[in-house]
């Protein structure tokens, strides 16, 4: 099986890949429309991609491809819609940077905190200014608000908490018993996080209801002096709103990520969070360090065997989420050679699609159980008809609205 590696990835997993008998094409610069040539020219089952944008014609390029992993958590630079209208499966490699992120985020605080930044910058232009610099509030005792508390808001938890910080926590599917497991307060809006915290830090997947969570209703509730961390996805902030609030000398804030970051280093960018004198800035570097990469890097080769031995797809993103009707068909039935296929074509004759579908071999090899979602309820007709073949002992119709 074919893989083309389209970014960075490390060295051990590149050989890890090799040493399992893939067929490894190792083009880490590609982007772009040389992107889609090379899929176009060596046509390969797996696409692996980091930062890289894969699009509609990427997609188009390359007819043999079967699965996109992305190697990190976020999906929002691939065209889903595109691969679930190919049958493309997409996978990411979720809490796997986890801990570098966490760490990152940590370190933003301390830095805004302490001004480690504009120490460093001042002591290298040759400038002591103790008096300036000997104010800070510390972190312990401050209340950290988190939005998200996945994997990664998890591991920034438990740092702060080491740090004697009280958290408060919102994220989409938290509750309050989940909460006290983690010893966080539970807030059952992102504005009541907003309420109750003097620092903000945000750790959202971007989704369309996500997309601007953070607005100038939300940062309005911060209090004044408070500070604002995002690591997660810039789309997920309204830049507008975070930039007057900022040069209304409310906030202070530690960015990773911005709107329109260029796609290759180094360039010349501007931005107008990222100069701003409140704003502490980092290049899009949460994940990026080894021990994140080595650790993305496996889980890429191990989503890759999986797909290629087994079928299976590990953290696919992009499969239904819902079952596709209410109706399963439970079909007990000697194991033949057909049996399955004409139970298919009657479904098929009566305008009813499959789902999803499995058979169960009994022991011995004599009889099998095919269970059989289906996107509609096939008429009594259909069902006679599949009753009156031989081979079939029951046909029966299980409601699973519920």
């Amino acid at each position: 099986m074919r893989i083309l590696v389209a970014d960075k990835l490390p060295a051990a997993s590149i050989d890890h890949l090799q040493r399992c008998n893939f067929e490894v094409v190792f083009e880490p610069q590609l982007k772009d429309h040389p992107l889609e040539e090379a899929l176009a020219a060596h046509n390969p089952q797996i696409l692996v991609v980091r930062s890289t944008r894969v699009t509609a014609s990427h997609v188009n390029a390359a007819p043999g491809l079967a699965l996109v992993i992305r190697a990190g958590a976020g999906v929002n630079t691939i065209d889903l819609p595109s691969c679930s209208a190919h049958g493309i499966y997409v996978a990411n490699c979720p809490g796997k940077n986890a801990i570098a992120v966490a760490e990152l985020t940590l370190g933003l605080m301390m830095a805004i905190d302490r001004s480690i930044p504009d120490n460093v910058r001042d002591l290298r232009a040759q400038t002591w200014n103790k008096k300036k610099y000997a104010k800070a509030n510390g972190l312990h005792g401050q209340s950290l608000g988190l939005l998200g508390l996945g994997q990664i808001g998890r591991q920034v938890a438990r740092r702060a908490q080491a740090m004697g910080m009280q958290v408060v926590a919102w994220s989409p599917s938290l509750n309050e018993e989940k909460c006290k497991e983690f010893g966080i307060q539970y807030a059952p809006t992102p504005l009541d996080v907003a309420s109750n915290c003097q620092i903000l830090s945000v750790h959202l997947a971007l989704k369309e209801e996500t997309r601007g969570l953070v607005d100038a209703d939300l940062l309005d509730r911060l209090p004044n002096g408070a500070t604002f961390i995002n690591t997660s996805r810039a789309e997920v902030v309204d830049e507008e709103a975070l930039l007057e609030a900022l040069n209304a000398g409310r906030l202070r804030a530690g960015l990773d990520v911005f709107s329109g970051e260029p796609q290759t280093s180094p360039s010349q960018w501007e931005h107008p969070l990222a100069s701003h004198p409140a704003v502490y800035g980092t290049h899009h570097i949460g994940a990026s360090t080894q021990q994140a990469q080595e650790a993305i890097g496996s889980a890429v080769c191990d989503t890759a065997t999986e797909f290629r031995d087994h079928g299976r797809v590990t953290n696919c993103v992009n499969l239904a989420r819902k079952p596709v009707s209410n109706t399963r068909l439970i079909v007990r039935h000697l194991d033949r050679v057909g049996v399955l296929a004409s139970v298919l074509s009657t479904l098929r004759s009566d305008g009813i699609s499959v789902g999803t579908m499995e058979n169960l071999i009994f022991e011995g090899n004599e009889a099998a159980c095919a269970r059989i979602q289906l996107r509609g309820r096939p008429s009594e007709a259909a069902i006679s008809l599949m009753q009156k073949q031989p081979d079939i002992l029951s046909v029966s119709l299980l409601d699973t609205s519920s």
